[in-house]
C-alpha cells in the first residue's frame, strides 16, 4: 500500500536529486530518506529510482509516481483543511427534520443562534412527522429529527399504561435522545360552545362532539384518551394543517385537541383554548444517531435546539 508520506519523500527527491537534499528539505536524516524509498519500492514491486555514482534518476515507474503524487498530495492537503474546518464548526452541514409545530416554534430560534455562533454551518430543514421522521433518520436521510411522543394514558385496570411505557422506551432505543420539553394538548372550541366559558374541561363532557383529527399519531392519541374517558369520538375531519384545524373548529363544524406548542404559532380566529382533564401531553424530543452524535456541528444544533425550548 502507498502511504502519503512516500510520496512526500519520493517528491523531495525527484525535485533535490538526491537523498541528502531531500531529507534537508524534510527535516530528517539522509538514512530516514533512504529507508521510506526502500519501503515505497517495496510497496510497488519495481525500482523507482536509478542511482549512479554521478546522478540519480527516476525510472519510468518514478515519473509516473511523481506525476500522480501531486495531484493525490494536493488532494489530501485539501480534505486535512475540509475536516479540520468541520470539526472546528468553521464549516459543515446538517439535515434537520421536524413536525410542523416543531418548524414554526423551535426550530427558527434554534438555527438563527447556530447560524450567529457558527455562520459556516449550514442547516436545512424538511417537515415529516413521526414516525416517518424517525425512519429518515435511521435510513440516512437526515442527521437530526425533531420528534415527540404521547405519554400513556393511564389505565390501571388493565396495565396498558406500563405496556405502552415499555414501548416507547423501546421505540427510540439505538438513537440518541435529546429531551427538550413536555406539551401539553389544550382543548379548542367554537368561541360560542357551550362548555367555551371555562378554564377546564373534562374529555367526556366532549363525548356527543364532532371531532377534527390531526396526524395519524395525534389521532391515536385523540381516539384512545377518548376511550380512557368512556366513548369513542365520531371524527369528522382529519388534518394535519393546524390552522385548518382551528379555521373547521372556528366555523362551529367540531371540536379539537392541538398541541400548545401549535398554538403559540396560530392566531385563533372564533375559537377558545381550554385545559382539558385528565391531561394529555407529548414529549418533545431531538434524535440522532450515536456517530452523528460526536459531529460538531450536530451536537451544536442538538445544543441550540434545548436552548430554544428552554426558553
Amino acid at each position: 500500500m502507498i502511504e502519503a508520506r512516500h510520496l512526500r519523500v519520493l517528491r523531495a527527491v525527484a525535485a533535490t536529486g538526491s537523498f541528502s537534499a531531500a531529507a534537508r528539505e524534510l527535516g530528517c536524516t539522509q538514512p530516514a530518506v533512504s529507508q521510506q524509498m526502500k519501503v515505497l519500492e517495496a510497496s510497488v514491486g519495481t525500482p523507482l529510482l536509478i542511482r549512479t555514482s554521478r546522478e540519480m534518476r527516476l525510472t519510468q515507474a518514478g515519473e509516473v509516481l511523481v506525476r500522480h503524487a501531486t495531484g493525490i498530495l494536493s488532494g489530501l492537503t485539501a480534505a486535512e483543511e475540509e475536516v479540520a474546518a468541520i470539526a472546528g464548526l468553521r464549516a459543515g452541514r446538517v439535515r434537520l427534520v421536524s413536525f410542523p409545530s416543531g418548524s414554526s416554534t423551535l426550530v427558527p430560534a434554534a438555527l438563527a443562534a447556530l447560524r450567529a455562533a457558527h455562520p459556516g454551518t449550514r442547516v436545512s430543514l424538511v417537515d415529516a412527522e413521526p414516525p416517518r421522521s424517525v425512519e429518515m433518520l435511521r435510513d440516512g436521510d437526515c442527521d437530526v429529527a425533531l420528534a415527540f411522543r404521547y405519554d400513556p394514558v393511564d389505565d390501571d385496570s388493565t396495565g396498558e399504561s406500563a405496556r405502552d411505557s415499555v414501548g416507547a422506551a423501546e421505540e427510540w432505543g439505538d438513537l440518541v435522545v435529546r429531551p427538550l420539553l413536555t406539551d401539553r394538548l389544550v382543548g379548542l372550541l367554537p368561541e360560542g360552545h357551550r362548555l367555551a366559558g371555562g378554564a377546564t374541561v373534562s374529555i367526556a363532557d366532549l363525548a356527543d362532539e364532532s371531532w377534527i383529527a390531526g396526524c395519524p399519531r395525534c389521532r391515536h392519541q385523540l381516539v384512545d384518551a377518548c376511550e380512557k374517558a368512556g366513548f369513542t369520538p365520531r371524527i369528522d375531519f382529519a388534518t394535519d394543517d393546524y390552522p385548518a384545524v382551528i379555521g373547521l373548529v372556528g366555523a362551529g363544524l367540531g371540536v379539537a385537541f392541538l398541541p400548545e406548542l401549535a398554538m403559540e404559532s396560530v392566531l385563533p380566529k372564533a375559537a377558545r383554548t381550554v385545559t382539558v382533564e385528565p391531561a394529555v401531553r407529548r414529549e418533545i424530543v431531538a434524535l440522532t444517531l450515536p456517530d452523528l452524535a460526536r459531529v460538531p456541528a450536530v451536537a451544536a444544533t442538538l445544543d441550540q435546539l434545548e436552548r430554544a425550548a428552554a426558553r
